[in-house]
């Protein structure tokens, strides 16, 4: 059976495009004051702002939904040996692609009120997050595990997909200490700063505005998890995106998602090197 990933991931990007499409012209055609029934009330005028977002910044969503989507449907065109024998220079160049779609966003986020009223990083509550950074963690473990034991793995390969990501498994594979400090740097410092400026802080808040709360989270949610170019942490991802809008939103600070994605990508790197190190196979794991 070929591997159904591409097509996949390219149904999942359509589906985010077409939903926030659906909602956001029902929003526009009955107006915002009547369209409450779109939004759960848990997500409801809470602490995430939406109102100086205008139509222009729907551009800096579709540019960072073309972008992502482009790279991750190109990626299915390359040869599999170039996805696992990166070199330092390709991943300097990933991390600096990881910081320019920050800096881009940021553009359009933060000259318009400042960073600490955009993200809200005036966080007072900040110590809240060494409870809610680990909780999150282990509840994202117990959903994997629970994955893992529901034969979720096993169904995934039976379909003939990869069920390591590539990054992984450079973490797992490289002998190369230069490369495995960059992969290290990218996915516990680059990828949790900049993908939450990126998702959450830029492409979520300004699908709410237009669609609606919920609408907007899943939208997030499925193309953060598609961007990953993965279909076995297809399902995983969507729903650690799902946790880290809800608690971007029960905060009001970029902070709190920041923490929680570093634990949890600080977690898988200490992880895979412990595995490393002491001759721990780690097989199936999405």
């Amino acid at each position: 059976m070929p591997d159904p990933t591409a097509t996949v991931l390219t149904g999942v990007f359509a589906a985010s495009l077409g939903l926030f499409g659906v909602f956001a012209t029902v929003r526009q055609f009955f107006g915002i004051g009547q369209a409450a029934f779109i939004e759960a009330p848990e997500l409801t005028d809470i602490r995430v702002p939406v109102w100086f977002y205008r139509p222009l910044d729907l551009l800096g969503v579709g540019f960072v939904f073309m972008v992502f989507s482009g790279l991750v449907l190109a990626s299915f065109q390359m040869p599999d040996a170039d996805k696992t024998t990166l070199s330092p220079g390709v991943l300097l160049i990933n991390i600096g692609f990881q910081f320019f779609m920050a800096g881009t966003v940021s553009v359009l986020g933060a000259g318009r009120v400042g960073w600490v009223r955009w993200l809200g990083l005036r966080w007072r509550e900040w110590p809240w997050v060494l409870l809610i950074a680990p909780c999150a963690v282990l509840s994202m473990w117990a959903f994997s595990a629970g994955l893992e034991f529901s034969g979720y793995v096993k169904w995934m390969e039976s379909l003939g997909v990869e069920t390591t990501q590539d990054t992984v498994k450079l973490l797992q594979d490289s002998k190369d200490p230069l490369i495995l400090g960059l992969m290290s740097f990218a996915a516990v410092i680059a990828a949790p700063l900049c993908e939450e400026i990126v998702f959450r802080g830029h492409f979520y808040p300004v699908l709410k505005r237009y669609s609606g709360a919920w609408p907007a989270a899943i939208c997030s949610a499925l193309v953060f998890a598609a961007a990953h170019g993965s279909l076995t942490a297809l399902l995983p991802l969507f729903v650690f995106g799902l946790l880290l809008v809800l608690i971007y939103e029960k905060t009001g600070s970029l902070w709190a998602p920041v923490a929680v994605h570093f634990c949890f990508n600080g977690a898988t790197v200490f992880v895979q090197f412990a595995a490393r190190h002491f001759n721990i196979p780690l097989e199936g794991a999405p």
